[in-house]
């Protein structure tokens, strides 16, 4: 438990330090991405949601009596998937200058700057292998998400299907912001995976936390990069040297 509330702090340890000079400027593209994306997919994503439900209410009827206790468990795991999803595609744009952000803050607290870009080559290399790296982590995602999502029909299993899938959340949230840090370090994502696992409960604390201020209107504009300057700070303080 008191790993679960130390890694759930370093959301706002990282909040924290996003106006520091040399850091800052690091944070204006993906605020910016945060901000278009966020508003675009809520926009669509509850017109879907909205769509769906009155597609299945036509269609079986029966249904309507028992809508208070489907569509609350709908809502959690749509909103789940569509949030994730959401970072994913952010990320996806933000990730090289997720990297640069990690390498900002790590250079604040350490004085050590890692992940030298080597210039336009280098700047290129890194915009390849962000995205490389982000759509490894989506397949990862959806080998994952597919057979957890089956819980949902399973009887008696299924009131329990929320609470492992927000779990699970979490978990790819800690995984997908503490690749940045750590790939500063030449670390490939399934080597990040076997290292965050001896510290899953301090990933999970911190991914919890992450996924509740991206539910927060407005406040959920600053979570990208204040979860990439929080993982670089748990990376330095809890895993690096361990």
């Amino acid at each position: 438990m008191n790993d679960l509330i130390t890694g759930s702090r370093y959301l706002f340890t990282g909040a924290k330090l996003l106006l520091k000079p040399g850091i800052r400027l690091f944070v204006i593209i993906p605020f910016l991405v945060n901000s278009l994306l966020f508003t675009g997919v809520i926009i669509y994503g509850a017109e879907l949601i909205s769509d769906l439900i009155r597609y299945l209410s036509d269609k079986w009827s029966w249904l309507e009596w028992i809508g208070w206790l489907l569509w609350p468990l709908f809502v959690i795991v749509a909103l789940t998937i569509v949030f994730f999803c959401f970072a994913i595609l952010a990320n996806l744009i933000a990730a090289p200058f997720n990297g640069f952000l990690a390498a900002a803050v790590e250079a604040r607290i350490t004085g050590v700057r890692v992940g030298d870009n080597g210039g336009v080559g280098g700047l290129v290399k890194e915009l390849v292998d962000g995205i490389k790296a982000e759509a490894i982590k989506f397949v990862y995602f959806l080998v994952r998400a597919i057979p957890l999502l089956l819980l949902f029909l399973i009887p008696l299993v299924q009131a329990a299907a929320p609470l492992i899938w927000i779990i699970f959340g979490a978990w790819m949230i800690a995984l997908e912001y503490l690749d940045f840090p750590m790939a500063n370090h030449g670390m490939l994502f399934t080597e990040i995976r076997g290292i965050i696992k001896n510290h899953r409960t301090l990933a999970i604390g911190f991914g919890l936390s992450t996924l509740m201020m991206t539910m927060i209107p407005v406040i959920n504009f600053i979570a990208m990069p204040a979860a990439v300057a929080g993982a670089t700070c748990l990376w330095l303080d809890h895993i690096k040297d361990r």
